[in-house]
C-alpha cells in the first residue's frame, strides 16, 4: 500500500479547497461539470494535502526519535536523496536530489530519518534556499554533531515551463556548519557526494 493511501484527508479542509479548485478551473473557461473534470477539484483538493504535510511534521521529533550514543566520529553521508516541492512563488513544482554529511559527536541517527528530514520540510511552499538552510538546522540542533553539510541540486518548473523557459537549467544550493566550514572537508564531503562507489 503507498504512503498517500494512508495520509487522512481533513473533511472540511479537502471540502473547503475542493470548492477553491473548482473556482480556479471556471476562471479559466473551462467546464467544471464536463466528465474528466468532475472529480478534478476533490483530488487536486488531497494532493495538495498530501504534497504540503510536511506542515504537520517535526523534523526534530522524527530526528530524536532515532538517535543511538555511539562512539564513531567520522563523515557519515547520505547522497541523491530525491525530493519534490512547490515553489512558494508560483505554485509549481521544483525537485531533484539533496546530498547530506554529518560528522557525529556523541550520536549517530538512524539513516532513513535523514530523507524523512528532507521530506518534512520539502513537502511545504518552499524556496530552494530556505530549504536547505531548514534541512541544516534541523540536523545541527537535535544531533549537535561536529558539522553538518547540505547540497540540494534541483530543477524548477516555473524556469522551464514558463518565463524563461530554459529546460536544462539546474540550480545548486548548499550550507555547512562546523568542521565543513574547514576546506578539507568540505573538499572531501564534495568529492564523495560527485564520486560513484558502487
Amino acid at each position: 500500500m503507498s504512503f498517500e493511501k494512508n495520509i487522512e484527508h481533513e473533511p472540511a479542509t479537502t471540502e473547503r479547497l475542493a470548492t477553491n479548485y473548482q473556482s480556479l478551473i471556471e476562471s479559466i473557461g473551462e467546464d467544471a461539470q464536463r466528465e474528466g473534470l468532475l472529480k478534478t477539484p476533490t483530488r487536486a483538493a488531497k494532493a495538495l494535502q498530501f504534497m504540503t504535510q510536511g506542515y504537520e511534521q517535526d523534523a526534530e521529533a522524527i530526528l530524536r526519535g532515532a538517535m543511538f550514543a555511539e562512539d564513531y566520529s567520522e563523515m557519515v553521508i547520505v547522497k541523491n536523496i530525491e525530493f519534490y516541492s512547490m515553489c512558494e512563488h508560483h505554485l509549481l513544482p521544483f525537485f531533484g536530489k539533496a546530498h547530506i554529511a554529518y560528522i557525529p559527536e556523541g550520536y549517530i541517527v538512524g539513516l532513513s530519518k535523514i530523507p524523512r528530514v528532507v521530506d518534512v520540510f520539502a513537502r511545504r511552499l518552499q524556496v530552494q534556499e530556505r530549504l536547505t538552510d531548514q534541512i541544516l538546522n534541523s540536523l545541527q540542533t537535535t544531533l549537535n554533531p561536529m558539522g553538518v553539510a547540505v547540497v540540494i541540486e534541483a530543477r524548477h518548473m516555473c524556469m522551464m515551463m514558463r518565463g524563461v523557459q530554459k529546460q536544462a537549467s539546474v540550480t545548486t544550493t548548499s550550507a555547512f556548519t562546523g568542521a565543513f566550514k574547514s576546506e578539507r572537508t568540505r573538499n572531501e564531503f564534495l568529492k564523495l557526494i560527485t564520486s560513484d562507489l558502487t
